[in-house]
């Protein structure tokens, strides 16, 4: 059984700085895509930084250049570090798994955690 789990969120002033961190475990396929993603209250869930089936990163362009999507396969782990942090950043952040092809497509995605709060405010 694939499980994922989402830490690192927290309260932080614009300009801030937070490393969001997910586990996996389970058999998790090997070529998957591997994101992030974003949901502000209201709001559909959207991209905000993936792996593709090569390891390949790709950012929505709000934050490139703010944030880094890494991995550390060894231990499972996928990072997110959030740099210059806007307001407009806060929201419910996801991380996911598929071997689908769309990785930048949250509906493709089958394996999912239960998020972790991210809140930019001054």
């Amino acid at each position: 059984q694939v499980q994922l789990a989402e830490s690192g969120g927290g309260a932080v002033q614009p300009g801030g700085s937070l490393t969001l961190s997910c586990q996996f475990s389970g058999d998790i396929p090997r070529r998957s895509c591997l994101g992030w993603f974003r949901q502000a209250p209201g709001k559909e869930r959207e991209m905000v930084a993936d792996l593709d089936r090569d390891r390949l990163p790709t950012y929505a362009p709000r934050v490139l250049g703010r944030f880094t999507i890494s991995q550390n396969n060894a231990k499972n782990l996928l990072y997110l570090q959030m740099n210059s942090l806007k307001a407009e950043d806060s929201g419910m952040y996801y991380c996911a798994a598929d071997s689908t092809l769309r990785c930048r497509e949250p509906l493709y995605y089958k394996y999912w955690g239960q998020g972790t709060q991210v809140t930019v405010s001054s």
